[in-house]
Order: C-alpha cells, then structure tokens, then sequence
C-alpha cells in the first residue's frame, strides 16, 4: 500500500507529469531528493509511469475495442501478439484467461490480418469507441485525491502566451518519443525529431495547451487497495444514455468508462477491494439505476499493456 507522500506524488503527476521533482517537493514540504527517491521507487516496485499520449478525441482518431475470445491454450499466445502490436493499448485477460479485450487505434478494425491465426480464436467482436468519459484525460478518481485545492492550483501550469496548436504528421517522433516516457529530458525527443531542445519544449507547450497532448500517469491499482478488477458491459436505453453515463462518471469504483457500438452500448472497467467489494458495487451502485436493461461483468485476470501503444507491462519488482 502506498502511504500519504506516495499518493500526493502520484496525484501531483496526475496534475503535470512534466512538472519538476524541485516544484512538487515544495508544494508536498519535503526535499528534492525526497521526491527522486520515491519516484523511482514506485517506478520499480508499483510499476509507476508517466507517458504522453494524443487525445484521441482533439486528433480525430478512431479506436476500437476488441473483445476476442479462444480456448485456454491459445488466449495467451494471442493476447501476446495483440501486446506486440504498435497500434494496440489496454491489452488484457478477462474472464478465466479465455477473453482478450484490447483498444485499437485507427480506422481498421480487421488487425486479425497481422495476428497470428489460430484455430482456438472461437469468436470476434469489434466496438467503436464513441465518447469517453472516464479515461484518458479524465483519471481514476481515487489515484488523485491526496493534495487539497491550494496544492493543487500551485501544481498547474501558469498563464503563458502560448499559441495552443492540433497534433499534425510533423509531431510523430515527439509523440513517439513521449509515450515511451512523457518525463523523458528534452534532449531526448530533440534527438529523435532533430530539433533543438528549445523546440522541442515550445511544442510541447502548444500541444498541451490545444489539448492534443496529455500525460498519463499509469500505476498498478494494487497499492491503492485493489484486489477485484472487472470489466462491465451494459446496455442502456439511448435516450437516458448520457444521463447514465452522467451519474457513472461519479463512481470512485470506475477507472474507465465509454460509449461504444453494438447491443452492450456502454463500457466500463470497475476496480474494487475484493469480491464483496464489486458484488455489492454491481446491485447496489449499478442495480439502482433502472436504464440498464442488461449487465455482464467479467473479471480481468491481468493488464498486460496499459494506455501507452508502445510499451508493454513488466511485472512490479517485489
């Protein structure tokens, strides 16, 4: 479990993942060194990260949620391949490790191209993601609720003139660069763009401001008490389809949440204590709304790639 300096640095970067150790030191009272230390430390053993990633929405980009499922002896080898694929985020094993549910960015859903074929693939279903409402941007609730409102406000980045500008083709090396580590030092997206450093940084400014650009921030949930992950498919009348998703999006339980396509039109992923937790969770919380006319919930035994397409998850050092 994380203690009260651990969370605030986890909700800081929630705040600005570029944001320097020396100024969240002063805003939680402790040293610069204080602040390296124990961002390293949750880097090795809770599996923190920082990455920078396009708002698929500012860019116009589609996704797609791909939900396959295989027998027991070739899920794996397929979930591995889906891993493996620069186009691929949020890789996981649902459901006893038969069910593959993965986000695919672009236009074309039919990647089974690229995948390796398999006669245990036993079923394929692709959903267009619509709207997001919890996700991205928008973080787990419960990942940043450490730091009171002064904090906070010191922790955002000032007024500037900074021109906000949209993510174009000429920003593919610097997004690259970023989603391998959104903290990494200027000179390291200067040498993979071939800019100066000073241009590197102005960009990055311009991006964050347009909203093109936003940090990630990606830990295990594990340290903040859970034990029970579950992803949950509900079919909601499309009339009362926002004022669900409305009354959703203020449940501490979710970490993701979207409107998607297909008969279950809404889309969320629940993290909670235990089995009681998420029992208790699905017919109290859930059960009180009467616009879901349907729910499946399926257990996620394991992410093993998370929001960054370009890396995949190693297990936290014990």
């Amino acid at each position: 479990m994380l203690d009260d300096l651990d969370r605030a640095l986890v909700h800081a970067l929630h705040i600005d993942g570029r944001a320097p150790f020396s100024r969240i030191a002063e805003v939680l009272g402790v040293s610069g060194q204080t602040v390296a230390r124990r961002y390293r430390r949750l880097r090795e053993e809770a599996g923190l990260r920082v990455v920078g990633l396009a708002d698929p929405h500012t860019a116009g980009r589609t996704r797609w949620l791909l939900r396959l499922t295989a027998t027991p002896g070739s899920a794996r080898d397929l979930a591995a391949a889906l891993v493996r694929r620069p186009d691929t985020s949020w890789v996981k094993l649902v459901s006893g490790g038969t069910q593959i549910v993965a986000v695919v960015h672009g236009s074309d859903p039919l990647l089974l191209d690229d995948v390796p074929r398999t006669p245990g693939v036993t079923a394929v279903t692709a959903h267009l993601l619509l709207h997001t409402y919890i996700g991205g941007p928008a973080h787990w609730r419960r990942s940043a609720d450490t730091l009171d409102s002064a904090q906070q406000l010191a922790l955002r980045d000032e007024e500037s003139d900074v021109t906000p500008r949209q993510i174009s083709d000429g920003d593919r090396d610097l997004l690259a660069a970023l989603a391998r580590d959104g903290r990494t030092a200027l000179a390291d997206p200067a040498g993979a763009t071939g800019w100066t450093a000073a241009t590197v940084a102005r960009r990055l400014a311009e991006l964050r401001a347009g909203g093109g650009l936003f940090l990630d921030v990606e830990i295990d949930a594990a340290h903040f008490g859970v034990a029970t992950r579950a992803l949950l498919w509900m079919s909601v009348r499309p009339s009362r389809l926002d004022e669900v998703a409305s009354a959703l999006s203020a449940h501490d339980e979710l970490a993701f949440l979207a409107a998607v396509t297909g008969p279950a039109n809404l889309v969320a992923q629940a993290l909670c204590r235990d089995p009681a937790d998420l029992h208790r969770y699905l017919t109290r919380e859930l059960g009180a709304l009467d616009a879901i006319d349907t729910l499946e919930a399926g257990p996620v035994l394991r992410t093993l790639k998370a929001a960054s397409p370009s890396l995949a998850l190693r297990p936290p050092r014990r």
